[in-house]
């Protein structure tokens, strides 16, 4: 781990926390990370908080939660004494978005398989699945 006057290079940051530049540029700008100090020579440098914020990032970003989630995470880490009921809040409703997800999929892949399931027919003018792409009524699933 970093410490706050080792002053890390931009590109030191990414290769501990497993983040590219560009990225953490872009975080920088949205506000997700808070603008590094510059070096004499205009050089960003991080420190261990910064290092720790990123894999905060990371790992948030890993488990699917959106930016504006994070920001919100991120606040709520700002006030350790505060109560979980927000951060359980958040992870709820993103939990709920996965499952919803997951049903689509599911009936996605349904469909599919049942576009399949009628075999092949020796040419594209006799494809289930392309006579299924093509008229939309033929396909099962709702809502797509």
């Amino acid at each position: 781990m970093a410490t706050k006057s080792e002053g890390l290079p931009i590109g030191t940051l990414s290769r501990r926390t497993g983040v590219k530049v560009p990225t953490i540029r872009y975080y920088e700008q949205i506000g997700l990370m808070p603008s590094a100090p510059r070096t004499a020579s205009n050089r960003r440098s991080y420190g261990a908080a910064d290092v720790d914020r990123l894999a905060f990032i990371r790992h948030a970003r890993a488990l699917g939660f959106g930016i504006a989630e994070i920001g919100e995470l991120l606040d709520l880490a700002g006030h350790p004494d505060s109560p979980c009921a927000d951060a359980d809040a958040i992870a709820r409703r993103h939990l709920r978005a996965i499952e919803a997800r997951i049903s689509r999929l599911e009936a996605l892949r349904t469909e599919v398989a049942r576009m399949l399931e009628a075999g092949p027919h020796g040419c594209i003018g006799q494809c289930r699945v392309i006579e299924v792409l093509a008229d939309h009524a033929l396909c099962a699933a709702d809502g797509h």
